[in-house]
């Protein structure tokens, strides 16, 4: 029965099912077998023992069904023997096709897999050397190979026992083969490794290795129990130097920054800022509490500049982190799917200015949940759900901390005058 169809209901005695048999279109005979011979017959004396027994009814022969021919049973043989081949190799083919076509999914995602949640470290008596010793065996270097050559070098940490892995997207974004990966773990040792999936707009990706089914998870905690202050460690590949270990503080929490060449490739993160030190390389790598756990995955850098982690600057002592909680959400979505979901509103905003005042809507697009909500280009919004927006970047980065099919409400001054516009996100592929 497939367990989506409903069985159906079997009526109850009285209730359209019928208690008498139907009767047939004749009347039936009424002649019943007599209980003895007929008085003038007597009946002949008994001469064996015991009660003589009564006269059996006369039982009309049973009739015989025709014998199958001597074909039949050898051809319903090869017919079945043939079923079954044909839908094994069928299904053998099915399964190899998915498994090409989606390499390192999970139908259940996060709750799929074997995560290791309790911290391995007791906070209080947490150092820098103990975390190094629990985080190392679970950091990896990733060499992904651009076009033939030698490209990204870049960070990541085990996921779970069945071999996934978490990076930042552009660590292999531009990766040009199937074959062009490789994760090395802290004793050198190489495994091949593919993307599950990726995330263009978190600047996350998922990638799996058959191979690494072996390697030891990382705890992971919570980026909103960090208090700013409190001691951070790094750990990460910077320049290609594997199993490297930094420290520092938590600088700020809920930090908006984006980062990216050009606006087709920019992730807007609100992220944890450390000053511990990062540098090219360090990209995927976890940013780790004294207890031992992952809170977050350590993405971009400050630089003299004023722009991001993409150049070859080093590291000034501003170092920004994806918060794990957003880790969790995409890695969730990339197991079951392949791919990311991101929340939109149907709206462009400018992202130059800096005042503080608030993001001004420049359009709205026609059929989308923000023209459905009543937002009007020129509306300045100055809340979502209660907290500041200061900025585009900051309405950017508030919305993505929200998943799609939620309501946020937006406050926004229109016409000098302050009002509540209640949206519902939509979501988009990134």
């Amino acid at each position: 029965m497939n367990p989506h169809d409903e069985p159906t209901p079997r009526p109850a005695a009285g209730e359209g099912e019928p208690t008498q048999p139907i009767l047939p279109s004749s009347p039936p005979p009424t002649w019943t077998p007599p209980a003895g011979p007929p008085p003038s017959a007597p009946p002949a004396p008994w001469t064996g023992y015991g009660t003589p027994p009564s006269a059996p009814l006369p039982v009309a022969p049973a009739p015989r069904r025709p014998r199958p021919s001597g074909w039949l049973w050898p051809a319903v043989t090869v017919l079945a023997l043939a079923v079954g081949v044909l839908g094994g190799y069928g299904g053998a083919v099915l399964h190899d096709e998915l498994a090409e076509r989606d390499p390192g999914t999970v139908s259940a995602g996060l709750a799929g897999v074997d995560l290791v949640e309790l911290p391995p470290l007791d906070g209080d008596d947490g150092s820098v050397a103990a975390v190094a010793q629990e985080l190392l065996p679970s950091t990896v270097q990733i060499l992904a190979e651009l076009e033939g050559e030698g490209g990204a070098t870049g960070s990541g940490f085990v996921l779970d026992r069945q071999g996934h892995i978490v990076t930042n997207n552009h660590v292999v974004a531009d990766a040009t083969r199937d074959d062009a990966i490789e994760i090395v773990d802290q004793e050198g040792n190489r495994y091949a490794a593919e993307i599950v999936g990726r995330s263009p707009v978190y600047d996350l990706a998922v990638l799996y290795s058959k191979e690494a089914e072996g390697l030891t998870p990382a705890a992971l905690g919570a980026s909103q129990a960090l208090r700013v202050g409190e001691t951070v460690v790094a750990i990460g590949s910077p320049l290609g130097l594997s199993s490297t270990v930094t420290a520092g503080i938590v600088s700020a929490l809920q930090r908006p920054v984006t980062t990216g060449g050009s606006a087709d490739d920019s992730s807007y993160i609100n992220a944890v800022q450390t000053d511990a030190a990062i540098n090219p390389g360090n990209s995927g790598g976890p940013l780790v509490n004294l207890r031992g756990q992952v809170v977050g995955v350590n993405s971009a850098i400050a630089t003299t500049g004023g722009t991001l982690l993409g150049s070859e600057s080093g590291n000034i002592g501003v170092g920004f982190a994806i918060p794990i909680e957003q880790v969790r959400t995409t890695a969730d979505q990339i197991l079951r799917t392949g791919k990311a979901r991101y929340p939109v509103i149907g709206a462009k905003v400018q992202t130059g200015r800096r005042e503080g005042s608030g993001a001004e809507i420049d359009s709205v697009m026609a059929g989308s949940p923000a023209e459905d909500s009543g937002l009007e280009a020129g509306d300045l919004v100055v809340e979502i759900d209660g907290e500041r927006v200061t900025d585009g970047i900051a309405l950017i980065v508030a919305i993505r901390t929200h998943q799609p099919g939620e309501t946020v409400e937006f406050t926004v001054m229109r016409d000098g005058r302050e009002r509540q516009v209640e949206v519902r996100l939509e979501s988009e592929v990134g």
